[in-house]
């Protein structure tokens, strides 16, 4: 065959190709790509925690910072029953909390080892050493509280757990926030609010469980306050997540959190029912009637803490679970970015 030959076949099949690309009414064979599994492995890793030790974890430690600072505000109230209850509900749930921590951690010298260093970028070691200091300070605002001496030093005792409250009430929310777990890092906004709302909610729901009715306003009043907390931000984290969203309405964790929800505003209903009730509801009982209400309403907001950091446990080990709420959410983010203008090169997914 010559050279010429050669150049001609050549020519004619590129003549060929020109007319296949200049053909109209092509279809491409292959569909646009979409994305619903990694080969059917997850991306991420899901969390090896149990359910036992971090969710309760996470729920006894909100009630705990709630607790003190109910019991800090009996105290300048003057209101002695509730402070005795407040005070050893937080000291029982720190002491509890902390306990399954170490049981999570396998062993307490794994705690002591992270108390040698403090770094305030990490929500896992500023934890840490908060607990160390808010335990102490329970046991001694409980303990002068129970038998009466010490006043001046359970005073001093109490300040300083009501001072650590917030932090030992919302860090756990952060701490879940800075880890790569769709469900719970795209929350970051609005989590430590959930968490810091659902623990005052378990705490005045334990008040009104255990203190006595005519002392238990400040308590009503918190638990209240606690669930509005906890339901608008836990809604407008939803509604701002969009599809990362969604373990948290099926599955394990969304049959934690609809009961949740159920719980959290029957108690409050409740809790808000018993303050309006005669003193004298039932006949021959002072305060029977309230005090019923009271304690069901209270058991229901205890109900509702605890189903509510169930529920995020669990939504957020299927979010792990499942690559496309890890790869999804990334290419949205990318194409939001390019079409924004961002250079190829720094369209890289939030952290």
């Amino acid at each position: 065959m010559s050279t010429s030959d050669v150049t001609r076949r050549a020519g004619d099949h590129k003549g060929e190709g020109r007319k296949r690309e200049g053909r109209k009414g092509e279809q491409p064979m292959v569909p646009p790509a979409a994305f619903t599994s990694y080969y059917g492995t997850p991306v991420l890793n899901p969390p090896v925690w149990e359910a036992r030790d971090i969710a309760g974890y996470f729920f006894l430690g909100g009630l705990a910072g709630g607790a003190s600072l109910l019991a800090a505000g009996a105290d300048l109230t003057g209101q002695p029953a509730l402070g005795r209850v407040a005070k050893a509900g937080a000291f029982a749930g720190g002491l509890l909390s902390f306990g399954l921590l170490v049981d999570d951690l396998g062993r307490p010298a794994r705690f002591l080892n992270m108390l040698r260093v403090f770094k305030p970028t990490s929500p896992m070691s500023v934890g840490s050493w908060v607990l160390a200091g808010y335990v102490p300070a329970c046991g001694v605002a409980a303990l002068c509280a129970m038998t009466g001496r010490l006043p001046r030093a359970g005073a001093i005792a109490t300040t300083g757990a009501a001072v650590l409250a917030p932090v030992v009430a919302s860090y756990t929310a952060a701490l879940i926030s800075d880890t790569a777990v769709p469900a719970w890092h795209d929350g970051y906004p609005e989590m430590p609010f959930v968490f810091t709302g659902s623990g005052a909610m378990a705490a005045g729901g334990l008040a009104l469980l255990a203190a006595p009715p005519s002392e238990s306003a400040p308590a009503r009043n918190l638990a209240i306050l606690g669930t509005a907390m906890e339901l608008a931000a836990f809604t407008r984290m939803e509604r701002r997540i969009g599809m990362t969203a969604e373990p948290y309405t099926t599955g394990r964790g969304g049959r934690y959190l609809r009961a949740a929800k159920i719980l959290a505003l029957a108690g409050a209903a409740g809790a808000a029912a018993s303050g309006l009730l005669p003193g004298r509801a039932l006949p021959g009982r002072e305060g029977s009637g309230r005090r019923v209400v009271a304690a069901l309403s209270g058991a229901a907001l205890v109900a509702a803490s605890a189903a509510t950091r169930w529920g995020i446990f669990h939504a957020g080990l299927e979010s792990a679970r499942d690559p496309k709420y890890t790869v999804v959410p990334q290419r949205q983010r990318r194409a939001a970015q390019a079409a924004d203008g961002v250079p190829p090169a720094t369209r890289i997914p939030p952290a």
